[in-house]
């Protein structure tokens, strides 16, 4: 009785063993996968993608926090902590992530940096989910990392990323392709680099200098020559459109969104955070395509 009971318990203590791995967090196997995203918009995808088998938590939730300027309390520490998956945008967007990230050292979650995946740096336009096909990428991604962390969920995994991009983002995908058919080549002018991606996806002539889009972005003063273009820009009709970051609103772009209300230039405010705080990815996008497309439509009248 005494060697099967023994038996039993190295049996027992090597299962756990190899569910737990050298020095990491223990292994879903048909469970729930602990995530968290630094970002909400990130979370949301991951949300979406895990279904009931994730419980994702976004650090960057409140659509009146800067991401740019966050700075990470004890209980994002725990959160990362605690998580099987991470995800982070990368590219200098969300710094604190990674260290929290590499604080736990080796026995650490899975983490996927946005950045890495679509090849992109410190100094790279870090404002990525406004790439549709980088938006994709992080999906499939997602799809295939859970189905790493919780093998018996793959197939679950695998169909709610196909959802995703088949379906929920269907009205996302349709805004694009009408703005892309009957606005191409539109100049339209921006605050800052956050646009970027969105109006080359779109096939809009972003005029603005890039230097000037980067600076504001990063909390600089652009040069006065690159003000000077936009001013003139702005008052000389060049642009149809003028989209800016709410949430980087700072007196000079105030002015500048003024200049172009009085020029009679459509304005049209978007966000690096979902706008509301509880609004998925796709409904947040859809609405500020939806704003864009009626802002192209009433300059071209």
């Amino acid at each position: 009785m005494m060697r099967t009971v023994l038996i039993l318990a190295m049996a027992a203590a090597t299962v756990v063993l190899e569910a737990c791995g050298p020095g990491g967090p223990a292994r879903v196997t048909g469970g729930v996968v602990e995530v968290v995203a630094a970002e909400s918009f990130w979370g949301s995808i991951a949300a979406q993608v895990g279904g009931a088998h994730a419980h994702v938590a976004s650090v960057i939730s409140n659509p009146d926090t800067d991401p740019h300027a966050y700075e990470p309390v004890p209980e994002d520490a725990r959160r990362i902590a605690r998580a099987e998956y991470v995800v982070i945008n990368g590219a200098g967007y969300d710094p604190w992530a990674q260290r929290l990230v590499d604080a736990d050292g080796a026995g650490g979650p899975t983490t996927l940096s946005v950045a890495a995946l679509a090849g992109r740096g410190e100094g790279d336009n870090p404002h990525m989910w406004y790439s549709p096909g980088i938006v994709r990428k992080v999906a499939a991604r997602i799809g295939a990392d859970l189905a790493r962390i919780d093998p018996n969920d793959a197939a679950y995994f695998a169909q709610r990323s196909r959802d995703f991009t088949t379906t929920a983002l269907a009205r996302y995908d349709e805004l694009r392709s009408e703005i892309r058919s009957r606005y191409a080549n539109t100049a339209v002018g921006a605050t800052e680099n956050i646009a970027v991606d969105l109006a080359a996806d779109l096939g809009l002539r972003l005029v603005t200098p890039p230097a000037y889009m980067k600076a504001i972005a990063e909390g600089d003063d652009p040069t006065p020559q690159d003000k000077a273009t936009v001013d003139a820009q702005v008052s000389g009709r060049q642009i149809r459109v003028l989209l800016y970051n709410r949430q980087n609103a700072t007196p000079d772009i105030q002015a500048l969104v003024g200049e172009a209300g009085a020029a009679g230039i459509p304005v049209v405010p978007i966000t690096e955070t979902l706008t509301p705080a509880g609004a998925t990815f796709q409904d947040w996008q859809a609405g500020q395509l939806q704003a864009l497309e009626q802002a192209l439509q009433r300059a071209a009248a």
